[in-house]
């Protein structure tokens, strides 16, 4: 009974920001005796503070206000991805008091080493809250992959080139650390401090794709806790292969490591996807995509109107059979946008390296730093590639070629958000979303997909339903999962504080 109350008090406390011992007992329904002693356990534990007095009426004395203590009681927020590893502090009062970023290349790495590392690294995070008074008491570890909650095995992280990793059993902390899904604390970061809508899913775009769903302010997990994989939705059968074992996933076509390596293709080869085109329904693409062609006035030209001349491909020297093919536009949403590629075109092309992967060049071993945030406009296109981290050397790299009018970086953003919005139309079809979150290298992109994105999914649910979900862009980027992964923590000691209290 006294965990449950102590549980109620501490609710009441965080949900209203301050309040008195008075009105506290009016909330909870324990008498003012009770509430007096719950609260000054609390106090004692470090997870309540006294504000100063304040007068709740005309008559009596005033009360003392209370609030969520940000100085003593703070969780771990651990993240392993591919291409780096992020640690990051927060207080009970859900302010983030320290974060930290180190580049290193997982690909293939072994487990034991990545761990390794990343307890050095939480280790020295660690050691920086106790100096400002901060007492560590849990954390929850994001990991790129489907997670098994109970026992904590990671099934499968391809990305990482993890199958069955106990990874768990091989964490050594001084405090209980769990492991989840990075997309699902993405998510829940999206939730706790981001936009707080009650029900949307949230999509987490690094060099894997994932998303997270919420609904009424709860994580859907699935059955088995898999729910989520949103990388893996097929959007060519006929695509490249996918380190999944599959063929023509999403991550194909709009992840970090397949957008850099479009954007920095070679020219394409219109010539021979026009042959190739020639075998495909002489049909618009955009149509087909589920994308109305307009014209400089914003009014829809159906397919058959359009001619060769007024094509990108003619202007290419390169139309047969009646395919028509799309040259970038010149700026997001200016004018006349060209006719575009079929569907097919569109994949065929897209195959046309499968496989390739970008690398980064080689980091500075144990080089760290904060994580600079990836926000269009924050890293000079001057900077030596090497010298920024992973998501700089991608993300930054594109949106300064988007910026200088770069024709193969905005096909390839187009190419990315048009398959994003195939797999989202099928997401939405299944489990009905309020709103689409987009975060990690799609929110600094967001001005050159987002259109895109939403038109693709209009035109291929408006038969369906009347309006599509807004697809809106998060304003945590790629720190989402870590600060969820903290969040976790916060939510549980709110919810049991008695087991902190008693520890």
């Amino acid at each position: 009974m006294r965990a449950r109350n102590l549980a109620l008090v501490l609710g009441a406390v965080g949900a209203r920001g301050s309040v008195t011992r008075a009105a506290l007992a009016e909330m909870t329904g324990l008498t003012k005796t009770t509430v007096s002693k719950l609260v000054g356990d609390l106090i004692e534990g470090g997870l309540v503070v006294e504000t100063g007095a304040v007068r709740d009426g005309e008559r009596g004395r005033p009360g003392v206000e209370i609030r969520i203590s940000g100085q003593h009681v703070a969780a771990l927020g651990l993240e392993i991805n591919v291409d780096y590893l992020a640690v990051c502090v927060v207080d009970l009062a859900r302010t983030v008091r320290l974060r930290r970023t180190q580049a290193v290349d997982n690909r293939a790495a072994p487990p034991v080493d990545v761990i390794a590392q990343l307890g050095d690294l939480a280790a020295a995070v660690v050691d920086e809250a106790v100096e400002k008074g901060l007492r560590v008491v849990g954390g929850v570890l994001a990991v790129p992959g489907p997670v098994d909650m109970t026992s904590g095995v990671v099934h499968n992280a391809p990305n990482l080139g993890w199958r069955d990793v106990p990874l768990a059993s091989l964490l050594r902390f001084p405090f209980p650390v769990r492991v989840e899904n990075e997309a699902n604390l993405a998510a829940l970061g999206e939730l706790w401090f981001g936009s707080g809508l009650p029900d949307f899913l949230h999509v987490s775009g690094e060099i894997g794709i994932g998303a997270g769903l919420v609904v009424r302010g709860r994580l859907f997990r699935g059955a088995h806790g898999f729910a989520g994989e949103l990388g893996h939705v097929v959007v060519s059968p006929a695509g490249p292969p996918c380190r999944c074992g599959g063929r023509g996933c999403l991550e194909q076509y709009a992840g970090q490591d397949a957008l850099l390596t479009a954007a920095r293709a070679a020219p394409f080869r219109r010539a021979a996807l026009d042959r190739r085109a020639a075998d495909t329904p002489p049909t618009s693409g955009y149509v087909a995509a589920g994308i109305p062609q307009k014209d400089a006035a914003g009014t829809p030209v159906p397919a058959q109107e359009k001619t060769p001349e007024s094509s990108g491909a003619a202007r290419a020297g390169a139309t047969q059979a009646g395919a028509t093919h799309r040259r970038p536009a010149e700026t997001p949403g200016a004018g006349q946008k060209d006719a575009p590629e079929t569907p097919r075109a569109v994949q065929e092309k897209m195959a046309e390296t499968p496989g390739a992967i970008h690398r980064r060049p080689t980091e500075t071993p144990g080089a760290t730093q904060e994580k600079p945030a990836e926000t269009p406009g924050a890293v000079s296109a001057t900077i030596p590639l090497e010298m920024l981290l992973p998501a700089q050397q991608g993300v930054s790299w594109v949106l300064s070629r988007l910026r200088e009018g770069d024709e193969k970086a905005r096909a390839a953003c187009e190419r990315a958000a048009w398959a994003l919005g195939v797999a989202l139309s099928s997401a939405v079809n299944l489990v009905d979303p309020d709103a689409i979150v987009l975060g990690g290298i799609y929110a600094p992109l967001f001005p050159w997909i987002g259109h895109m994105v939403t038109d693709t999914m209009k035109a291929r649910l408006g038969q369906m339903r009347g309006a599509v979900p807004p697809v809106v862009v998060s304003r945590l980027g790629a720190e989402a999962a870590a600060l969820g992964a903290a969040g976790q923590v916060i939510e549980q000691v709110m919810a049991d504080p008695a087991a902190l209290l008693h520890s």
